[in-house]
Order: C-alpha cells, then structure tokens, then sequence
C-alpha cells in the first residue's frame, strides 16, 4: 500500500486514489492545507497497483525535446486573457473540432480550483490564465480513460506532475491522448488560498486573475472584478501578498521542491511556459503582451503544433532554458519556509499580510534597469 514516510516524495496527483478498485484510498488535507493519500488498511488487498501509478516512486528518464517554438495567438483578445502567449486556446480547440474533449483547471463556484472537462469552445475560457493553487484533480484521470476507451480524442492539461501522474494512471498508450504540461514554479496551499480570499470579505466577485496583464505582461497584477468587470481589487505581484509568499516559496506543496516531472520526466507531448528571455534571445517578438515557449516533445505534439494557425518562429532550446530554469530544475525550499508556518500557526492568516516587501529584491530590480 502506498505509504507517505517523507511529504517531499507525494505530488498530490491523487493517480494512486483513482486507481484502487477497492476505493479505500482518501485524499485527506494536512496541517498545510495540501492533501496526501490515506489508505483504510482493513479494505486494502496489497495489490500495489497505487504503488505502481505513483509518479513519485516511478519517475521516467530526462528526454529533452524535438523541436522548440516562440510563439504567440494572432487574436489579441485571448492573448490578452491568457498568461503568456495564448496557444493553450488553438491547442484545445482543434481537439474540440475534432470532436473530441479538453481537461484543464478551472475555478469553482467558491472561487477554488478544480479540474474540470469542457466539450465546446466557448467553455476553453474557464481554463485559460494561471491559477497559482493546486488545483484538485477528483476523478478526471478516470473520465479521460473512458472517453479514451470510447475513441475520442482526450486533450489533458496540467502541471507536470499531474501529467506525469496521468501516464502513470492509464498505464497504456494511446493514440488519441494529448498531454500538454505548463511550466510550474511550484503549487501554492488551497488551505491559504481559501483563507486569503475569506479575509477579503469580498462577496460579489466576477472574475479573478492571478496573471492580469493590466500593466503589462513582466509587470503582471492580481486583479479581482465584481461581475460588471469593475475592478474591485487590484495591486502588482510584488505588492499582494499572497503572490508575494507564493514568489519567495513559503506556501508551496514540499513535492514542489523535489519535482519528479521535469525535464521531460512528466512524457508531456507539448510543454507551454512563458518566454522568458525573449527581449534578449528574439528582441523583435518582444511587445510585452505575452508570448509563449513551446517544447513539442513527441511526434504527435508536432503533428498538432504544425496545424496551428499561429505566429511561430523555431527556438533554441539550450539558449532558453537559462531563462527558464522551472524547466528542468527544481524549486529551492528557502529556510524562511519553516518560520512562515511558524507563524501560521501561531496567528493564522495574518502571518500573510505580515509579509514585508525586500528592499533588497526593489534595488536589485533597479539596478537590472539601469544596466539595460
């Protein structure tokens, strides 16, 4: 039976859960606010299968891609609704004219982040910007096998490890699966999520973007609107406190710091992530509205790049990933981490907004400036 002794080594993924045919297998929420598997001894068989689907103690062999891509959707309104490029959307709906189905998260009606199934277009919307919080998988894994079994095309998008946690799920090939992974800096707790947004007390909440382009896309914002899309809330990640947390790694799951998806390890057919870097390696791209770096890493994520009706240019890879080092390296756990859950628990969410801006972090900034 699977069996947590060290939280660095559990993603969350919940393919173990999905996979036992006993059911005696829960997601239970520790102390953290992140949940890991619980297993009822008296029902279990000791079949291993929960063993055998763990992404963790079955992690793949690094692969670098085939083919790399800056790119970037033509209809400005989505890019400008999306985190970086906006080529999630043209992905997705070329499996929808196909009649096929697009997993991916979305936030519920509490305004927390689940993973959900959508069949049209217009339902892409739900899915698109960051959501910086772990979203909960459920029983998606076991959905997109039966739509997979009944022939229809599966797009299933996640973090890498849920990727990975998919592959490890199925357990088969097919020919009618599409992953695509984003790029992750770490997931953040439901549990400070949930309770961050309980202290702003806000009750007619439209919309909320953790990734508002309002100022630009490197200068990015959180931005809440009520549901006349008036703006309700709105500061820059630097300044908002929860991003703030989420930016210097005190919230995220311990798994995050010990990811065993990168680098190719998920099996992802396409990897999507901000450009990073673009002002630098392909200037001329750079009109700081978003723009995506695309890993195709197998010959069907190619097959689907190159029927896209999108602006693309071929990527260096190795010249990139110095930019965007969440592609294949792990996250650091900062010491401070330890000192923030202290104080959680001592005075809940206020250890939050007791959060200070580095000063050290603004000169830094500063001087970057100065040099360019």
């Amino acid at each position: 039976m699977i069996k947590i002794f060290n939280k660095h080594n559990c993603c969350g993924c919940n393919a173990c859960v999905q996979k036992c045919s006993k059911q005696c297998i829960s997601m239970c929420e520790d102390e953290e606010g992140f949940l890991y598997p619980h297993v009822d001894s008296r029902l279990c068989i000791d079949c291993h299968l929960c063993e055998k689907v763990c992404p963790c103690l079955n992690q793949e062999l690094r692969k670098e891609p085939i083919a790399c891509y800056a790119a970037m959707n033509t209809n400005e309104l989505i890019r400008k609704q999306s985190s970086s490029g906006g080529i999630f959307t043209p992905i997705a709906e070329s499996v929808i004219a196909d009649g096929g189905v697009v997993f991916g998260a979305r936030f519920d009606e509490n305004w927390q982040v689940v993973h959900a199934c959508v069949e049209t277009s217009e339902e892409l919307a739900a899915f698109r910007g960051s959501k910086y919080v772990q979203s909960k998988i459920g029983d998606t894994f076991k959905q997109a096998e039966v739509f997979l079994k009944k022939g229809r095309k599966v797009l299933f998008s996640g973090t890498p490890c849920q990727i990975s946690g998919m592959h490890h799920f199925l357990r088969n090939s097919y020919n009618n699966l599409l992953t695509v992974e984003v790029v992750c800096h770490g997931v953040p707790s439901p549990k400070i999520w949930r309770e961050y947004l309980q202290s702003l007390q806000y009750s007619n909440i439209g919309s909320i973007s953790h990734k508002d382009k309002i100022s630009g896309w490197r200068n990015y914002s959180f931005t809440i609107k009520d549901h006349n899309e008036n703006i309700i809330l709105t500061e820059r990640a630097g300044h908002n406190k929860y991003l703030m947390a989420f930016g210097r790694n005190l919230t995220l799951r311990p798994s995050c710091f010990n990811c065993p998806a990168k680098e190719g390890k998920s099996k992802a057919d396409i990897t999507l992530a901000d450009y990073w870097g673009i002002e630098k390696l392909y200037p001329q791209l750079d009109d700081n509205k978003g723009i995506s770096f695309i890993c195709v890493n197998t010959e069907q994520g190619r097959t689907i790049m190159e029927q896209l009706d999108i602006q693309i240019k071929v990527a260096d890879y190795q010249q990139t990933i110095p930019y965007n080092t969440c592609i294949f390296k792990s996250t650091d756990e900062p010491t401070e981490r330890l000192f923030f859950w202290n104080d959680y628990y001592a005075q809940g969410i206020n250890a939050l907004f007791s959060l200070k801006i580095k000063k050290q972090n603004i000169i830094k900034r500063i001087i970057k400036r100065i040099i360019r």
